[in-house]
């Protein structure tokens, strides 16, 4: 399993709007970036991803799962875009602050700290556990 994070603004695509979609989930639609697309295509069903609010709230408040892997992004026709979807599976017991996981010594090789506008992204399995830990939220 890998495991990945998923940047969305919460006033465009929130947390509560995903769970909303329940176990059927919905397309991470819109990607136009070509490293995004790429950790999409390299996802496979049952990942684990962080769900984090940007723009405004900077943190990480939920965890999601890959129920389909890459296919055509029905947002567009061009046929370089792809997309998988997610489904929600709990909240954060504490949000994450984009703040804590700068200020982890741990965490300063995690591409959210190095690489931020990056909208789709890799996560280690050891950065995952941590930030796991730090919400008080089960893996």
């Amino acid at each position: 399993m890998a495991y990945w994070l998923f940047k969305s603004e919460p006033d465009v695509w929130g947390w509560d709007a995903q769970v909303a979609k329940g176990d059927a989930g919905e397309e991470w639609d819109g990607v136009r970036n070509y490293q995004a697309r790429n950790n999409m295509r390299a996802m496979k069903r049952g990942d684990k991803g962080f769900f984090y609010h940007s723009r405004s709230g900077l943190e990480i408040v939920g965890i999601v799962e890959v129920c389909a892997e890459a296919h055509p992004d029905s947002t567009t026709d061009d046929a370089r875009w792809e997309c998988v979807d997610i489904k929600a599976l709990r909240p954060f017991t504490t949000p994450v602050t984009l703040e804590a996981i700068k200020a982890e010594p741990r965490l300063a090789d995690m591409v959210l700290v190095n690489n931020s506008r990056l909208s789709v992204q890799p996560v280690s399995a050891a950065e995952w556990a941590l930030i796991c830990q730090m919400g008080d939220t089960a893996p």
